[in-house]
């Protein structure tokens, strides 16, 4: 909740605030968000990351439509993947590398230079079009 919500949060509400500052209109904030911001992951212990992730998709919305009410041209993506190949599993000290084994070995996964160019595709849309969500799986995944 810390890093997922407050964390982003603050980041957000200091890069708008800057962007108005300096005179920016044409911004973009990028979310990294992930599937479980749109669904109840069938998984144990999964339930407050998911969480987390639903205010990021929440947040996301707010945010877009604040600035809209701002008459803002600051853009705002939330990018939303599946499984990827990150050392977040590895965070869970007691059993995180076993579980990371077992998901990975069970299941197609993007690598991080996937997400990167989601990222660089939605920057580089024209400034009329603002993409919103993007939801990024690895084809086959079976969660």
């Amino acid at each position: 909740m810390d890093v997922n919500v407050i964390g982003l949060s603050i980041c957000t509400r200091e890069a708008v605030k800057l962007m108005r500052e300096k005179g920016v209109d044409d911004g973009h904030i990028i979310n990294i968000n992930s599937v479980a911001g749109h669904y109840i992951p069938n998984a144990l212990n999964i339930h407050i990351y998911s969480a987390s992730k639903h205010a990021v998709t929440v947040l996301t919305e707010g945010l877009r439509r604040e600035l809209v009410a701002l008459n803002s041209h600051i853009r705002v993506t939330s990018v939303s993947p599946g499984i990827v190949d990150t050392h977040i599993y590895e965070s869970d000290p007691v059993n995180g590398k076993a579980r990371k084994e077992y998901i990975f070995k069970n299941n197609p996964f993007l690598k991080p230079k996937d997400i990167a160019d989601a990222v660089l595709y939605a920057l580089g849309t024209p400034p009329n079009v603002q993409v919103h969500e993007i939801t990024i799986r690895p084809v086959g995944e079976k969660m």
